[in-house]
This record gives C-alpha cells, structure tokens and sequence, in this order.
C-alpha cells in the first residue's frame, strides 16, 4: 500500500480544531498566491487512484504554500478502495480512474447528505501501451491489443504484428502480459477502451479488476511498470509517466488514421473533442465516445480521472478546505511540471467548466 501524500506545515499541530489561518496572509508569493480562497486551516483527506498520486503530490505541495496552515493527505489505494472510503464518508473525496457505478450513486447520495456527487475530471493522463523490447519501435492498432491481452497472440514475431510493423525486426519471443492486480479504474478504462475501439476482438465485460486468465498481476502504477522493466518481453497498460520513468517502450497506435505517437499534441486533439454523459458540474465523459475515436492526429486512449466530491453535504470546514484544494489545483497546478509528471494541464473552455463545478459545491 502506498503511503499517504501528507506535506505539514512547520509548527501545524494536529488537525481539525485549530483556530483559522488567514490565507491571504504569510506564505507563497506571486503565482504562488491564489484569489478568493476561504479563511480556513486544516487537514483534507482523499484516497484512491494510484494513477493520481504524482499528481497529487505535487497539488499537496502547491496547497501547502498557497493556503498556509492547510495540507492534503492522499492515500493512493486504487479507485474501488478510494470510491468506497468516500461513500464510508471516511475521506472528503475520492481519486478514481472511473464513475460511481449506478448502484453506487444512491449511496454517494445518501453520503453528501441526500445531495448528489459530482464527477470532477481534474487529472488528465494518457495510458501508454507500455513493453520491454530493446532496440523495437513497436506500433498496434486496437485488434493487435485486444488479441495479445485476451491471450490470443502470444509471441512478438506472430504475422498479424509484423504486417503492421513492415521492416522493424521482430524478436522471436514470448509476449507476457502484465495488468493490474488490484481493482484499479484504469483496468476498467483500459477494458472500455478496448470494447469500443476493437469489439470484434474484445468481447469481455468491462470491471475494475483485469480478468486474470492471461498473463500476471501487479499491484499500482509503479508496480506494473516495474515489472515490465525487469521482464524482456513484457507488456502492459499504464499511465505514461510511470512508463517514461522506467525508460519502457512505448507503442504508436494506429486508431484508424495511421499510426499516432502518444504527446501533449495528440492527447489534446482528443481531449478537444470530449463529449459528456453527465449533466452540469456532474462532469462525466462519456467514454465509449473518447475510446472509439479516430479522429486524424488523436490519441484517444486517456484516462480522464475524476475527484468525486459531494454538490453539498459537507461540514463547513471540509467544503472550505476541498474547493480551497481544488481551486489551487486549476490556478497554479496546470503548468509544465505538470506535464514532466506524464500528465497533461488543463486549459480553455475545459478548465472553465471544472472552475465553475467548484464554485457551485456549497
């Protein structure tokens, strides 16, 4: 298990009933500095999503210098853990790759205080392809990923992989699949994407937990990129940042269009293109849209995670400390640090939208 995100302030005694620390006063300066944010202190507390947890290491750092006196704890579980401790009312709010299921919704409601959850995209980040052949740029088309991880093509130099390689020499090799042990909401996006984007070849309910029968499991993020790492051969699915940091290649994918490499440039072709199923601040992308993309130049295989949050519900402390968080994330938290983090800033009208999202939680 991850340790929690929990970045103190000097001389911050334990917790929730110290007195209320000006935030406009002492402090970051400059860009540091945030407009509007409410006179509160505190400890604010959210769990799930181990894709999120660079993330939000750097917003508990951002949170600290421009709201002093408050900090975030993120405990990085995965998205089921994360879902089910905000529903419990354990934690303000929940990191999570995926929505609330339906049957969840009624007990989120019930959670918030008979109010609804809302569904806030907040952390952008695409999922590579991600394998260990040295010296192999490797480019797949959705089937070719659909038929290695359903078990279906299991050696690197099979014929259906080499058409689309043409000239790239192709070890002789065994293909091992590595995927997400744990419940994870980028198993169930990686799933969702590839019911829309291949159906033919992918014919498996979508869920948070990988089906087991082809290849290995690992637990988080950093686990199956470690494991790829220190297998040749292996291939998984994983947020591109963790990818990067374990230097692993990452595979071109051909949606429909010719080959398209994973950047900020692609990734934002898709994003400019978003489609929602929720309604108002209740943000949710309809996925099957962004995942059955194949828009020229689109690289529509991204996660676009969620922070779930009560509309209202909260004691005043917790709603004060949550939009002070998330309003710092939007104002100093999307820039190009950011971005060398594997994640990609929000910006225009998206940004807009989520900015208005948090005003409304009262």
């Amino acid at each position: 298990m991850h340790r929690p995100t929990r970045l103190a302030a000097l001389g911050l005694a334990a917790a929730a009933g110290l007195a209320l620390t000006a935030c406009s006063e002492g402090g970051g300066t400059g860009a540091d500095q945030v407009e509007g944010l409410a006179d509160v202190s505190g400890e604010l507390q959210g769990e799930g999503a181990t894709s999120q947890q660079r993330a939000m290491d750097q917003f508990a750092s951002l949170f600290e210098v421009a709201a002093p006196g408050s900090t975030l704890s993120y405990n990085a579980t995965g998205s089921g853990s994360g879902q089910s401790r905000f529903i419990d009312g354990q934690v303000a709010f929940a990191g999570s790759d995926s929505p609330l299921k339906d049957e969840q919704v009624a007990a989120a409601k019930e959670r918030c205080g008979g109010n609804d959850a809302l569904h806030l995209p907040m952390v952008i980040g695409p999922v590579a392809v991600a394998y260990n052949l040295e010296g192999v740029d490797l480019t797949l088309t959705p089937s070719l990923i659909a038929r290695i991880f359903d078990g279906k093509i299991t050696s690197w130099d099979d014929p259906a992989i080499a058409e689309v390689n043409e000239g790239v020499a192709l070890p002789a090799e065994g293909i091992k699949v590595v995927y997400r042990s744990e419940e994870s909401g980028t198993s169930d996006n990686f799933m969702k994407f590839l019911s829309a984007a291949a159906p033919e070849d992918w014919r498996l309910e979508h869920s948070k937990s990988f089906p087991s029968a082809t290849g290995s499991g690992a637990s988080g993020s950093a686990g199956v990129a470690d494991e790829v790492s220190q297998v040749p051969g292996a291939i998984t699915y994983v947020e591109s940042g963790f990818a990067k940091d374990k230097g692993l290649g990452i595979a071109a994918i051909d949606f429909g269009a010719g080959p398209v490499e994973l950047t900020p440039e692609t990734v934002n072709t898709a994003l400019s293109n978003l489609e929602y199923s929720g309604e108002g601040a209740n943000m949710v992308v309809d996925a099957e849209k962004l995942f059955a993309m194949t828009e020229s130049g689109a690289y529509p295989l991204v996660l676009t995670t969620y922070e779930i949050v009560c509309s209202a519900g909260y004691d005043e402390q917790t709603r004060d400390l949550l939009k002070n968080f998330l309003h710092v994330v939007l104002e100093t938290g999307q820039d190009e640090e950011l971005a060398e983090l594997g994640y990609i800033p929000v910006e225009g009208e998206f940004k807009d939208k989520l900015a208005a999202a948090v005003d409304s939680i009262n």
